[in-house]
């Protein structure tokens, strides 16, 4: 028998290296490399080209059905998926502690267990009559779903296999599950993969739809081996701060539909509701005129969202360094905003600390709200406020010239539905019958409308 080779894999980012060593190469963190069991000598130099079995090749314009979707009875989980679950595929959830992981995944089991559907939910975190309390709590204590605290996939794969496969399987959590053929610890790397890799073999060759729960690390991506998001189908993200209402589901991956698509909730007694008019919870009441806030369409895919933007600047008498603090939006483009504000338009910012928020916990990727935020800074910073009524949208370039953005005519019609009278918009944008779009050049021209030059 040839000798096992070792390796030794670190347990954050997955990086193998033949030989221990304090600090992983490739992400820097300390005693995080674990030995595992590698391939013989011989099985590396094993010739493959014969032995196997013989492939059927398909053409890539042979006809195909769509797959069928069945729908969890929430539409805003359904939005976020594509249209529903997917027979056979597997879904990786994570989210942070506490976000409302497993209150989504009950309310989801619930809904499909009242349908006729078959649901195992097996927990590794909590007890049966743990599930049950939150079910009851829920008002979901009468729904037929067959519940497991488990955490070896041999023992849940075996008692699986007893009966028809279910409609969906729902693991909580993946860094809990355990299996008997790889030796380590639950949550390390190998444990994760072979756990997973085990639990989707299940779901592809019963056609059962797989949610896996995942945990989530202090940057808030998902924990274990970079490879887990590789195996499943979707990559889901459970977004928000415990501190406020809202809750934003968004698609990472989907091989089976688009990643432009959100699904918004409200968290409440009853557990986790659907938010029809997510402009609503992001919207304060705009009744009077306050300096340093302006109204962004964001786009999520197809669906726009209103929200506030929020902008203080505090002159400093003291000639202490100023301070940035912003929350919801990217830091360095608030500085490169200020820097286009100073340079092309001949505002100074440098004796004045600037704090800017997006109202609600809401975070935005968006470069159209680069006009939005340019507008809010020239209101706190002249102290001269916006009408309540208008909206902004507009990429700003270095050069100080607003450049269009996409889905104009979108945004335009959820501003006019909420009932927004008035744009400030790039010039490319095309007129709408419900606002009065005001089309603007170049930052400088917008600096001048809000101070009242023009």
């Amino acid at each position: 028998m040839a000798k096992p080779k070792k390796r030794y894999v670190c347990q954050e980012c997955g990086t193998v290296s033949p030989r221990w060593q304090g600090q992983c190469e490739d992400c820097g963190n300390w005693n995080s490399l674990v030995e595992e069991a590698g391939a013989t000598v011989f099985e590396a130099k094993h010739h493959l080209a014969s032995g196997g079995r013989d492939l059927g090749l398909v053409g890539l314009n042979s006809d195909i059905a769509l797959p069928e979707r069945a729908s969890t009875g929430i539409s805003e989980f359904d939005r976020a998926l594509g249209g529903g679950l997917v027979a056979g595929s597997a879904t990786l959830l994570g989210g942070d502690p506490g976000i409302g992981k497993s209150t989504l995944l009950l309310q989801t089991a619930a809904n499909l267990a009242l349908r006729g559907l078959d649901v195992v939910y097996v927990s590794g975190e909590e007890a049966v009559d743990q599930v049950r309390l939150r079910a009851r709590r829920l008002g979901l204590g009468e729904a037929p779903v067959r519940l497991a605290s488990a955490t070896s996939v041999r023992d849940i794969l075996t008692t699986l296999g007893q009966a028809a496969p279910p409609a969906l399987l729902i693991i909580d959590s993946i860094q809990t599950m355990h299996s008997d053929l790889i030796e380590g610890a639950p949550g390390t790397v190998s444990q994760v993969r072979a756990s997973a890799q085990e639990l989707i073999r299940f779901a592809k060759e019963r056609g059962s739809a797989l949610m896996l729960v995942g945990h989530v690390t202090k940057d808030g991506s998902i924990a274990g081996p970079r490879v887990l998001e590789h195996m499943v189908d979707t990559v889901l993200a459970f977004e928000g701060e415990r501190s406020h209402q809202y809750r934003i589901l968004r698609a990472n991956k989907n091989r089976f539909g688009g990643t432009d698509e959100i699904g918004v909730f409200a968290m409440d007694d009853k557990g986790l509701a659907e938010v029809g008019n997510p402009s609503a919870l992001f919207l304060t009441d705009r009744a009077e005129q306050v300096t340093g806030a302006t109204v962004f369409p964001a786009l999520e895919g197809t669906r726009p969202v209103l929200v506030e933007i929020q902008a203080l600047t505090v002159r400093l008498s003291s000639g202490a360094t100023p301070r940035r603090a912003v929350v919801g939006w990217d830091s360095g483009r608030l500085a490169m905003i200020l820097a286009v504000l100073e340079a092309r338009c001949g505002l100074s910012f440098a004796t004045a600390e600037v704090y800017l928020n997006i109202a609600g916990g809401y975070r935005i990727s968006d470069p159209a709200a680069d006009l939005a935020v340019a507008a809010a800074l020239v209101s706190a910073h002249s102290e001269r406020p916006l009408p309540s009524d208008c909206v902004l949208f507009g990429e700003v370039a270095l050069s100080g010239e607003i450049r269009p953005v996409a889905h104009a005519a979108l945004r335009l019609k959820e501003a006019a539905k909420l009932g927004f009278q008035r744009a400030l918009v790039p010039p490319s944008v095309a007129g709408h019958d419900d606002l009065t779009v005001k089309p603007f050049r170049t930052l400088a021209n917008l600096v001048d409308h809000v101070l009242g030059r023009d």
